[in-house]
């Protein structure tokens, strides 16, 4: 019909383009279906773990916000001050008191 109305050229253009716009649209889609797979292939995996794959960014702020790594460090007073502590309650003996204040020492 198209090329009877447009002749055989323009009916032959509109046939490439469908057939473009075709295999496009195939290779759009299957990208589409390749990102939910791995979507939900890594969530299953997540949920295996324990992990709640819409929480994860939560999680891990709140595991490194009550991490030691991430604890401003202690003064020196505040650490001899915390063994002298310690060994006055008798959690440390002497020679573990001895030794954690050489090692706070730098000794």
């Amino acid at each position: 019909m198209f090329g009877e109305l447009f002749g055989d050229e323009m009916g032959a253009g509109i046939s490439a383009f469908g057939v473009l716009f075709g295999v496009v649209s195939v290779i759009i889609g299957l990208g589409f279906v390749a990102i939910i797979v791995t979507i939900v292939v890594r969530s299953t995996r997540m949920a295996k773990r324990g992990q709640n794959p819409f929480t994860l960014q939560e999680d891990l702020a709140y595991q490194a916000m009550q991490s030691q790594t991430l604890a401003p460090a202690k003064s020196l007073e505040q650490r001899l001050a915390e063994l002298d502590d310690l060994h006055t309650r008798g959690v440390i003996s002497d020679e573990e008191h001895r030794k954690a204040r050489g090692e706070a020492l730098g000794g």
